[in-house]
């Protein structure tokens, strides 16, 4: 039913150059989907697609979420649109946090302002566990998104806004495998903030299942979690360096600014209320409106028997389920022939 749900239909994905754009394409392009648009700002990315793919199905646009003008363009004949536009490096985002607020934040508002006056069908806002309990910049402007979602969604039943919230995606732009990798293959020590830092570990084909079952399974201001495995930072280097057969050394740096040390998809108060669906929890919108005796009267006893859903308590991965999920990322597989390459000349 999947490879139908998008037939003779155009598909915007706002930053369409990254990861997860990819990983969307991958997996429709070959279907009978009408359109494909890449909204992104980066026209050296959106020049390599075209040149890898021509393909006619692909539409490239260039414009930013920050000008309403350009998104407000992108979306005229458009039915489904996936946000996934955002600055998503922590340290970045530290550093210059009104740059995340009128990306992730202000940009956000723009793609629903835009969906809404095009009457596009579905939206799905693409967030992450670092929006749960904010300590970073980045976070806090992505919890941010998630409730300007949630507030558009309250107010207009067209497009059917939701979001998904999901943990790290392994050697998406930006992590932390394809920094161990580079450093393994160039023989320096493998630098590490904490070693028993956990993280949730999702491959971007997971990624896209949870966007996918958003867009199947939504209502108006649901957020979307997908269970996943954990391991630690440590764990995570240990294998690396055994699937590369590398003796490289392992460096404990310390935990950089704005880093915890261990993620969470969902607080305890959304585990009180979220619907079990099996390998996804639906976390409803609050649908209270500012009748504060609601506020006040009315609670939850469960919340207080609940915790929070987080890489500390979820299922810990063994080394050997690790190498397993590692050794299906295209990403290795590929460092992996390079390597092969090099060695056999």
């Amino acid at each position: 039913m999947r490879d139908n749900m998008f037939s003779n239909k155009v598909l915007l994905i706002t930053g369409g150059t990254g990861s997860f754009g990819n990983a969307v394409l991958k997996r429709f392009l070959h279907t009978d989907i009408k359109e494909i648009r890449i909204f992104s700002r980066d026209e050296k990315k959106q020049d390599d697609m075209r040149n890898l793919l021509r393909n006619d199905k692909i539409k490239f646009f260039m414009g930013d979420v920050r000008d309403f003008r350009s998104i407000n363009n992108a979306m005229d004949g458009v039915d489904y649109v996936f946000h996934a536009a955002a600055l998503k490096q922590v340290p970045s985002c530290e550093f210059y946090p009104m740059e995340a607020v009128r990306t992730n934040v202000l940009g956000t508002e723009n793609v629903v302002e835009a969906a809404i006056n095009h009457k596009i069908s579905k939206l799905i806002c693409l967030g992450t566990d670092k929006a749960v309990y904010p300590i970073n910049a980045m976070g806090i402007s992505k919890a941010m998104m998630e409730k300007v979602a949630v507030s558009k969604a309250r107010l207009h039943s067209t497009p059917l806004i939701t979001c998904t919230r999901y943990g790290n995606v392994m050697a998406s732009r930006g992590s932390v495998i394809p920094l161990f990798i580079s450093q393994i293959k160039a023989g320096k020590p493998l630098t590490i903030t904490d070693p028993e830092m956990t993280r949730f570990m999702m491959s971007l084909h997971n990624a896209v299942e949870l966007v996918l079952f958003a867009y199947e399974n939504a209502n108006p201001g649901d957020i979307f979690v997908q269970k996943a495995p954990a391991a630690t930072i440590g764990q995570l280097a240990e294998v690396l360096l055994e699937i590369f057969e590398s003796k490289s050394e392992i460096h404990v740096i310390g935990t950089r600014h704005g880093e915890k040390l261990y993620e969470t998809l969902l607080t305890r108060e959304e585990f009180g209320k979220a619907e079990d669906m099996g390998e996804f929890y639906r976390i409803a919108a609050d649908d209270r409106d500012l009748n504060y005796a609601k506020y006040f009267s009315e609670g939850n006893s469960k919340i207080a028997e609940m915790q929070d859903y987080h890489s500390h308590n979820t299922h810990r991965l063994s080394n050997a389920e690790l190498k397993e999920l590692l050794l299906n990322l295209d990403y290795v597989q590929e460092e992996l022939k390079t390597d092969m390459a090099v060695w056999h000349g």
